[in-house]
Parts: structure tokens; C-alpha cells; sequence
């Protein structure tokens, strides 16, 4: 089976890797991001004796017509950047799809490794799916969910996210290539879904009236390779890289954003 290969990043570099391990498929091109042209995915190209496609916008007609003429089977977007419109996504036999690190339709849209932490959750998801015209709405083919714990970050779920997705997309090509993959429509789950929005600068700021569990995951869901959370001190910004809850330190300690120093550490109150 051809495929095309749309993509950028660690997670497009083991899926990359798996694929071409595999006789039963072949990759026809790789698109990668228009603006950061991934020097990986570029010696992927070398290696696999492919076109390398950097393509400004993929739903021009010279473009539908470049990708056209390599007669692949299937599409497949790993964090890809560009909305793909209906006449590109009718190309290919099996058509278009795309791994998402998020348990949809929940967890549709930007940034949701860092969401999922900040949100509590005990679990992140991953889904392959077909692309439609909407953001993360197509039919699912293969979903999965993995447990977070106390010891997870944004780090840490960034790397599992990345070899979880890689295996899962290659389980979601081979069902496809035999016949036996499944379409579930989103709106059987659930029939609005919901979505992230992207976070920006000045979302990094930690909210000190927050409970100590809210403010743990805020803190863990942005470290490296995020921003990290910051405060102020005396109109001078601090980064948070890593905390802990503690329970009934000090009864100094009463009023959210106090602190106190103790034994090298920085204790500071919460609701």
C-alpha cells in the first residue's frame, strides 16, 4: 500500500520508522510543515529515495494535481498543520487520515497534552481517525487510553503520547490495507464533543487561589519542553519547574500566595 506521508516532529519520526520497516507498505512523498521543514523527515526522504514536498498550501489545483500524480492508496497527517479541504481528501483510495494525541470527540483541537494535566484527568487518549473538513471530527478507526499518574508530566506524556501514536497508526494500516477497519462516528460517543483552545503567552501564570491539587497540575502540565509555570516575587518573574503537595506544614501559612522558607524549600500556602 502507498502512502503519502504529511507530517512533522518526533511522533512522524517513529511512525515514519515502524512504516518503513514494514514490506507491506511503501511511502510515495513527504509533505512536511511548510515553515519548519523537518531536517529529519527531509533525511527520511534521502533514505527512502522519496520526494520531499514542501508546500506552502496543499488545496491549490497544482498542488491536488503534483499529489495526484503519485497514485498513493492512503494519506497520513502526524501533527500536520494544514486544514485539508474535501477535493485533496477524496485523493487517495482509503483516504486521508490522522493520529491525534487525544481521547476524542473530548478532546479535540490544540495543546491537549497540556489540557488533559491541567484538567485533572486520570487518563489521555489516543485516536486514529479519518480527516473531514472539521478540526479532529472524522470517524474514528482505532482509539486507545492511557492511565496518568501522580509521577506523569508534560514530558513524560509527550514521549509516551509519541511511541503510543506511532504504534497505533501502524495497527490502523494494517486494518485498512486488509479490509478490516472500522468507522465509528464521533457523534455516537458523544454529539458535541469538545475542544482545546491553543495556550498562549500569559497563560503560564500560576492562579495562587487555586486548590494545591489545581495548582500541582498546572504546574506539571507545562514544564520542559513548555514554558513553566511562573509567578512574581517583588515584580520579578520566577519559573516553576517542579512542586509537591504538602499537607499541614505550618500554621504560618494561611493565606494563599504566602511563603515561607524551610529546610532550603519553598513552602507556599493554598486553598
Amino acid at each position: 500500500m502507498k502512502i503519502g506521508y504529511f507530517a512533522d516532529g518526533p511522533w512522524s519520526h517513529n511512525a515514519i520508522d515502524q512504516i518503513s520497516k514494514s514490506d507491506n507498505f511503501e511511502i510515495a512523498f513527504i509533505v512536511p510543515r511548510y515553515d519548519t521543514q523537518d531536517p529529519i523527515l527531509m533525511n527520511w526522504s534521502k533514505k527512502l529515495n522519496v520526494d520531499f514536498l514542501p508546500i506552502k498550501d496543499l488545496n491549490t489545483e497544482d498542488s491536488i494535481s503534483l499529489l495526484s500524480s503519485y497514485n498513493a492508496d492512503i494519506f497520513v497527517s502526524m501533527s500536520f498543520n494544514q486544514i485539508i479541504k474535501t477535493p485533496l481528501l477524496k485523493i487517495a483510495k482509503y483516504g486521508f487520515i490522522n493520529c491525534h494525541a487525544g481521547k476524542l470527540p473530548f478532546y479535540r483541537g490544540c495543546n491537549v497534552l497540556n489540557w488533559v494535566l491541567i484538567n485533572g484527568e486520570e487518563e489521555f487518549g489516543v485516536t486514529v481517525h479519518y480527516m473531514d473538513e472539521g478540526i479532529d471530527t472524522g470517524d474514528i478507526i482505532l482509539q486507545e487510553t492511557y492511565e496518568i499518574t501522580d509521577e506523569d508530566d508534560y514530558s513524560t506524556l509527550l514521549s509516551r503520547a509519541a511511541i503510543n501514536c506511532a504504534h497505533l497508526l501502524f495497527k490502523a494500516l494494517v486494518e485498512i490495507s486488509m479490509s478490516k477497519a472500522k468507522r465509528r462516528k464521533q457523534s455516537s460517543i458523544d454529539k458535541i464533543g469538545s475542544y482545546c483552545r491553543r495556550r498562549v503567552v500569559g497563560d503560564e501564570f500560576i492562579n495562587w487561589n487555586q486548590t494545591s491539587r489545581q495548582i500541582f497540575n498546572f504546574v506539571r502540565a507545562i514544564t520542559k519542553p513548555g514554558p513553566y509555570a511562573q509567578s512574581r516575587i517583588n515584580n520579578k518573574i520566577i519559573y516553576i519547574q517542579r512542586i509537591s503537595i504538602c499537607q499541614n506544614i505550618n500554621q504560618d501559612l494561611q493565606n494563599p500566595g504566602t511563603i515561607l522558607i524551610q529546610n532550603s524549600n519553598f513552602l507556599v500556602a493554598t486553598n
